[in-house]
């Protein structure tokens, strides 16, 4: 799974497929029970998105001429070791002829490749990466000071049961503070009047466009969050929102609405939002319905096993797990070979879930088998090719851009990878669907969730880069998961070092970073050099 708050937690080969991405941008995401056929054109896709090689495979003159551009000292020959040693660490073959012969060769940036990979190979957590001998310096990424407003939002957590520096808090200057403020007020500030019309004044100042935001404010935010809090602290006041605020426009307002009936217990409405337009929102109900009625509503979990949305099917299914219907089984049985049928990787967690409504066990998943793949520009970046990608928000999410050093010099599988798709504009139009603003901001997922990503997995990089804030790394659900879901570390994160590949980091426009928002999207992707 993605990194978890407190935990260890067109050109070059590509089938250029316009019509295809469209098919995940926001406009459909009311629709996702169209999400799979969608995804499985998209496999189709990215089945060509570069050729598996064999290791008598023949390099592109292009990026063999680069390669030895970068000391005058490499052949072409030279470059299609470097491609067999890439291929062997992507294939995790520790008996590949390119490693013995990648250890012995005269250039020390290319025995490093071959140790390198290894390494990798023969140990998953890559343990020795800060200790080889030979491993040259790895350039250290920039840092950057926190901006002011992160230590006021850090300083709440100690003020968590002080209801008067919560109240303060929610009209701070800067955003993020408001709506921390906004998650933490406990049940116990009920009594606080000035609070209590703080949080209602938030949620009735939902602005009418809650589609659009200027850079610095919110949106639909503060009110969602808002609705949450009152919830919790005023059950009576709070339910006639929710209620309202259960039908807006807005797919994320719907969502809260959905966290907050279920602090209200609110079982109707509910049942109602587990049958929404919008898949994020239905699953979100049904994970809160599993947890309030048990299996009272598994006639409406069988019927949601059909909407084709990856998030839905995946909540539905795990509130079937031990229910009583005796056509449960077959059925999630039937669902699973359809899910496993898709070929899409990314779809583990609902084809386990589907096993586990089957009373099966999750080891007899059959997968998606993996690939292996030599993106283009792999071994041009191991050599030193210097690659950055530039993100520009859209205006309507408060606009800004910052650039991406991609770091192939330590994980130049991964980073060619995201390069390939960001040349295929597999990024223009998604969001940052997770913003835990002293934490991570996540985004990159067809689906705006956890469970929707590339169609197949990318293997882990682990390398001798820290995560240290502005790095930028990479969505797993586990070992050699990577959906292609980006993280950015807004703040240091080195524990996340022995789980999740760093593959690169924010050159410039780190304030942009800072200011995004939850459901803010993505204009362009674009590759600059």
């Amino acid at each position: 799974m993605s990194p978890i708050h407190h935990r260890p937690i067109n050109r070059h080969g590509l089938v250029s497929s316009v019509a295809v991405n469209r098919l995940f941008r926001p406009a459909a995401r009311d629709n996702l029970s169209a999400a799979v056929s969608g995804i499985t054109a998209r496999v189709a896709a990215l089945a060509c998105f570069a050729v598996c090689l064999t290791a008598q495979f023949t390099l592109p003159g292009a990026v063999a001429l680069h390669a030895q551009g970068r000391s005058g000292a490499l052949t072409s020959a030279d470059s299609a070791l470097v491609g067999r040693i890439l291929l062997a660490e992507d294939a995790r073959d520790a008996t590949a002829e390119a490693l013995r012969a990648g250890m012995a060769h005269g250039d020390a940036t290319i025995r490093w490749m071959a140790i390198r990979a290894r390494e990798r190979i023969t140990d998953p957590m890559f343990a020795k990466r800060d200790s080889l001998q030979g491993a040259p310096q790895v350039e250290t990424p920039p840092t950057y000071p926190d901006p002011a407003w992160r230590l006021r939002y850090r300083a709440l957590t100690a003020d968590r049961n002080n209801c008067r520096a919560l109240h303060s808090a929610l009209g701070d200057s800067a955003w993020p503070v408001r709506l921390r403020a906004a998650d933490l007020v406990p049940a116990s500030c009920a009594g606080d009047a000035d609070l209590v019309a703080a949080l209602t004044a938030m949620v009735n100042a939902l602005p009418s466009d809650a589609s659009r935001r200027q850079r610095g404010q919110a949106s639909w935010h503060g009110a969602a969050h808002a609705l949450v809090a009152l919830a919790r602290i005023k059950p009576a006041e709070a339910t006639p929102l929710v209620v309202t605020l259960a039908q807006h426009s807005q797919p994320e307002v719907r969502e809260y609405a959905a966290r907050a009936a279920a602090v209200l217990k609110y079982e109707p409405l509910l049942v109602a939002l587990a049958q929404d337009a919008n898949a994020n929102v239905q699953a979100s109900a049904i994970d809160a319905l599993r947890e309030l009625t048990g299996h009272q509503h598994d006639t409406l979990y069988v019927r949601a096993l059909d909407t084709g949305a990856p998030q839905v099917v995946r909540s539905a299914a795990l509130a079937l797990i031990g229910s009583s219907r005796s056509n449960v089984s077959a059925i999630a049985d039937s669902m699973y070979v359809r899910w496993l049928n898709y070929g899409n990787a990314s779809f583990r967690d609902v084809r386990h879930a589907l096993l586990r409504a089957a009373g099966r066990d999750t080891a007899s998943d059959r997968g998606v088998p993996s690939r292996v793949i030599l993106p283009p520009r792999a071994v041009a970046m191991a050599l030193g090719e210097r690659v950055q990608v530039r993100v520009t928000m859209a205006p309507e999410s408060g606009g800004g851009e910052f650039v991406v050093r991609m770091r192939g010099d330590v994980a130049p599988l991964m980073a060619a990878h995201l390069v390939a798709l960001v040349e295929q504009q597999y990024y223009d139009g998604l969001t940052w669907h997770r913003v835990e603003h002293d934490f991570v901001v996540q985004g990159g997922s067809p689906g705006a969730n956890e469970y929707v990503g590339l169609s197949h997995f990318l293997r882990d990089a682990l390398g001798t880069v820290p995560h240290v804030r502005g790095t930028v790394g990479m969505s797993t659900r586990g070992h050699d998961t990577g959906d292609a879901q980006w993280f950015v570390n807004v703040r240091d994160n080195l524990r996340l070092g022995r789980d999740y590949t760093v593959f690169g980091e924010v050159m410039q426009g780190i304030e942009v970073v800072d200011g995004i928002l939850e459901g803010d999207r993505i204009a362009t992707m674009r590759v600059i050099q």
